[in-house]
């Protein structure tokens, strides 16, 4: 509700103004003080209602454990506490070191996903501690997508913070896990359809299996990249790579058992030609004689075999669920 307000006292003295922190007392012309409950007075537009919001946050050091994506957390934003459910994103990993502007949200940059806020003490994967073995450097900044279970109004700006309070009060331990600064409300119930596509937030994908055999100089036959039942046909046109350094793309499947067919735009090398031509000469002596040699065979199939890498990205909320490749 919107009015005018008639004149303003601060201890029966008028005044013009008024701000955050002020006890004010104040005369709004054509208002049924019958309607009034508990609420909130401000500026027009300067606060808003909203469903879920954009931050940048950073962990509190004294918080044990990790903050994990799709965790709930209480969050504390404007004059209400709230459950909201939590996903953490950071910038792509080229971008890591880049210098991120205070206070402001880039929606035309990319930026990966995360399990779980990085942070140093973030030991609860066993690759948080590889990357920390290997001296793995941390993003600048990071952000949080909160989904609030209902509505909280609040200014732009404004300080969140994020804790367990369902956590025992006598137990020696912080319940507060995170703070940081709201960046983008998003006011509309829908917004999951109507907001958050424009958040371009991506999923690594890596899928790998195995070249089977030579077609000819430019085409080998893979296969275990795929199950069965999977629509080779959505994977058409993706470049995949060989173990032995060939570039391929993926041009088809080739029967009904998930198996596919690799066009090597460059050619085979001859030393992959070599190997693949080997190990299915083994597989067809195998398949004509007994069983001990068949074991035989595939042991040494198995000893080095050509694998195929399929690497994209897939952005979370992108509708249509589209692999993208650089």
């Amino acid at each position: 509700v919107t009015k005018k307000v008639k004149s303003m006292q601060m201890f029966h003295t008028p005044v013009t103004y008024a701000m955050q922190g002020d006890r004010v007392g104040i005369c709004v012309t054509q208002f049924d003080p019958k309607l009034l409950e508990r609420g909130l007075i401000c500026t027009p537009e300067s606060l808003h209602t909203i469903h879920a919001a954009i931050i940048s946050l950073k962990k509190i050091q004294y918080f044990r454990g990790a903050l994990q994506t799709k965790a709930k957390f209480h969050i504390t934003v404007g004059h209400e506490t709230v459950m909201g459910r939590v996903m953490f994103f950071s910038p792509a990993p080229a971008d890591f070191n880049e210098e991120i502007k205070e206070n402001v949200f880039d929606f035309e940059k990319d930026y990966l996903y995360q399990e779980e806020y990085l942070s140093k003490d973030s030991n609860s994967s066993e690759e948080n501690k590889e990357n920390d073995q290997a001296g793995v450097q941390l993003p600048r900044q990071q952000w949080a997508l909160l989904e609030f279970e209902k509505p909280v109004t609040c200014p732009k700006l404004c300080l969140v913070i994020g804790s367990k309070l369902d956590t025992d009060i006598h137990a020696n331990t912080c319940r507060l896990a995170f703070h940081g600064v709201l960046l983008q409300g998003m006011e509309d119930k829908n917004y999951m359809e109507t907001f958050l596509p424009k958040l371009k937030v991506y999923k690594l994908k890596h899928k790998e299996g195995q070249v089977e055999r030579v077609m000819d100089d430019y085409s080998v036959i893979g296969r275990s990249l795929f199950k069965k039942e999977t629509n080779i046909q959505i994977f058409m046109g993706l470049k995949v790579k060989l173990s032995t350094g060939e570039d391929g793309i993926i041009d088809g499947g080739f029967g009904q058992s998930g198996k596919f067919k690799i066009r090597i735009p460059d050619g085979l090398k001859p030393d992959t030609k070599t190997l693949l031509t080997v190990a299915s000469k083994k597989k067809s002596k195998a398949g004509k004689g007994d069983t001990t040699k068949e074991d035989e065979s595939s042991k040494n199939d198995s000893a080095q075999p050509i694998t195929v890498s399929l690497l994209f990205k897939r952005y979370v909320f992108d509708m249509q669920k589209k692999m993208i490749q650089s």
